[in-house]
């Protein structure tokens, strides 16, 4: 079989461009100021961002704030193995507190403190910076076709 140069693998340049666009993500986080948010937290704060938006929504109806781990794991695709992880990080930097699931003593949620509620707007911008000059000249067409493309070969990953 012959070695084709490394930029002729889609596993190659996936690797790379992912390693490029956490570097270009990371110096916008810092550039916002938010040296705190790592790369690595964006899944877990999107989810519960949402869900916290959501539960004011829902205040009314008796809704649970934060979200179990299990479910946040899912939600934000990060491995099970991982998730606990993840979150004791995201604790001691202060973006997220944990609690035990009323009724269960052996479930925890993750919940967002004051302080990972307040980042929200500061840290969706870097994101949106990043993506601005990682995908800057490409088509908006190619673009939805990118992400669709990305979005099968997670679904075919699993």
């Amino acid at each position: 079989m012959n070695v084709s140069p490394p930029e002729e693998y889609l596993y190659f340049l996936l690797n790379r461009a992912s390693l490029s666009v956490t570097s270009l993500f990371k110096k916008a986080l810092k550039k916002n100021g938010l040296p705190q948010v790592k790369p690595s937290y964006l899944g877990v704060l999107i989810c519960l961002w949402r869900k916290e938006a959501m539960d004011e929504l829902l205040s009314k109806l008796g809704s649970q704030e934060g979200m179990p781990l299990g479910e946040l794991g899912k939600s934000a695709g990060v491995e099970p193995s991982t998730i606990t992880g993840l979150i004791d990080r995201m604790e001691k930097d202060g973006l997220v507190q944990r609690s035990q699931v009323p009724g269960d003593r052996r479930s925890h949620r993750a919940v967002l403190t004051d302080k990972g509620s307040a980042l929200r707007n500061e840290a969706l911008q870097a994101m949106l910076d990043m993506e601005q000059e990682a995908f800057a000249g490409i088509d908006p067409e190619d673009l939805a076709v990118f992400k669709s493309v990305l979005k099968q070969v997670l679904a075919n990953a699993k």
